[in-house]
């Protein structure tokens, strides 16, 4: 076995003993050099040790490119991510092309520039370790609480994960509520990938992206002819979801008119493309989401009730982020690991103080202002530890208590109890964060007596 180094390992194939040293005078300061002289070596290296990049040559001879299109074949078919830089003669441009196709990282033509390998080793290098990193993130997510791309531990979370997974394996139209930036196209693409239809098209449409008359074009498509610049026919969207899931984002959006004629096709699973003659006959699962109050459009005549009630089956309820504080923990760790890891930075963690500030934070963007809170904080923060000085300055210093936020009550209703005792302990976080940590000071800051005071950290672990 390879023995431990702090390089990265590259291993160099090549039947050329000269060219082995040469490839490993270029490579080796930077990289920890495994040799092989023939295919079945390269096999063995790849099979026992786990290699960043193999740098494979190709001697003179057609069998000897076939040997390499077996290897990169193997490797493809297998669970080895180490990626393979193929060397060969001036020969044929068809030959770097099947190289590539075959799954390659890169090819380069004999005599090899040693700047130019040691640029494109690095950079196969650094994939690898990208995608090794995103991978163990995902499984170690995936270990605590995830469905889709959905994260959360808290009971509203698993509530919500166990509703995705039994409506997923239905055929029942979804409707999603939830306030912007919550997570309601997750939700819709984890039914997706949990159903039976996961193999077939998802298809997401805004509906608040375009006017009503290109809306209806792109929705339903159109015949050759069928309006000025109709110069060929298009399948819209809700003919590419036919055996998948079609998402409409924002529905409460749409106007009367393509909502009688949305509510037409769920009845008859036929559409009329715009200059159509012929009906086409689709089978899709329909999911909608809005964050708008669907009940008061269809009272104040916005939106047709029948249209209402045939996508009203199932509703699913994603909690606003300020819901579910102690969720926020588990999606910092994911969106600092993730931002270090894209734009090639050191590792970062935050500490305790920035993340009990952004816990307090009430916000109002949900899922997605954190993600570019946390995105800008680690682009922006010198050193390894996040701290409350990195935070902008209104989570920084918000008391955890958004006064100007008018209360919102969720079509399904809230458990009053759970609701109180968040808030509850919010409180009493921020009090004894204020005093320092000493509770007798924080308990007088709340107005508290000391058995109270005792009472209410037992009560939520303090």
């Amino acid at each position: 076995m390879m023995a431990p180094s702090l390089k990265p390992s590259v291993a160099l194939v090549a039947e050329d003993a000269a060219l082995r040293r040469e490839l490993e005078n270029s490579l080796g300061n930077d990289f920890n050099i495994l040799k092989a002289s023939s295919h079945d070596e390269a096999y063995s290296l790849l099979e026992q040790d786990s290699l960043d990049a193999l740098v494979l040559d190709i001697a003179a001879g057609g069998e000897k490119v076939q040997l390499c299109l077996d290897l990169l074949e193997a490797l493809g078919n297998s669970e080895i991510d180490t990626l393979v830089i193929v060397i060969g003669e001036n020969q044929k441009t068809q030959t770097a092309l099947r190289m590539v196709r075959a799954g390659a990282y890169d090819f380069l033509v004999k005599p090899v520039n040693p700047a130019v390998l040691k640029v494109v080793a690095g950079r196969a290098v650094e994939k690898v370790r990208i995608e090794r990193e995103n991978r163990l993130l995902r499984q170690e997510i995936s270990r605590k609480a995830q469905v889709g791309d959905l994260l959360g531990s808290t009971d509203a979370m698993r509530d919500l994960f166990e509703s995705i997974k039994r409506v997923a394996r239905s055929n029942a139209t979804v409707a999603i509520r939830g306030e912007s930036g919550s997570g309601k196209e997750l939700v819709a693409r984890a039914i997706h990938d949990h159903s039976p239809r996961r193999d077939r098209a998802f298809v997401s449409v805004n509906c608040a992206a375009l006017p009503e008359t290109l809306m209806e074009s792109e929705l339903f498509g159109y015949e050759k002819g069928a309006f000025t610049g109709a110069n060929a026919t298009k399948e819209g969207r809700i003919e590419v979801a036919h055996h998948g899931t079609l998402f409409l984002d924002e529905i409460g959006t749409l106007g009367l008119s393509l909502q009688s004629k949305l509510l037409r096709i769920l009845e008859d699973q036929t559409l009329m493309r715009l200059g159509g003659k012929k009906p086409i006959h689709v089978d899709f699962r329909l999911v909608t989401a809005t964050n708008e109050d669907l009940e008061k459009a269809v009272q104040d005549g916005r939106f047709r009730e029948d249209l209402y009630y045939r996508i009203h089956v199932v509703p699913l309820v994603v909690p606003p982020l300020r819901e579910r504080a102690d969720d926020i923990p588990l999606l910092v760790e994911y969106f600092v690991h993730l931002y270090c890891v894209t734009n090639r930075i050191a590792a970062k963690r935050v500490d305790e103080d920035a993340m009990q500030a952004l816990k307090r934070y009430h916000w109002p963007g949900n899922v997605r202002e954190l993600e570019n809170v946390i995105q800008r904080v680690v682009v922006m923060t010198e050193g390894d530890l996040i701290t409350p000085s990195s935070l902008p300055r209104d989570i920084r210093e918000t008391t955890g208590h958004p006064t100007h936020k008018k209360l919102r009550l969720p079509p399904s209703g809230i458990k009053l109890d759970e609701e109180v005792s968040a808030f509850e302990k919010q409180w009493i976080e921020l009090a004894i964060a204020q005093a320092d940590g000493v509770k007798a000071h924080a308990a007088r800051l709340l107005g508290l007596n000391k058995e109270k005071m005792k009472y209410l950290c037992r009560k939520y672990s303090l």
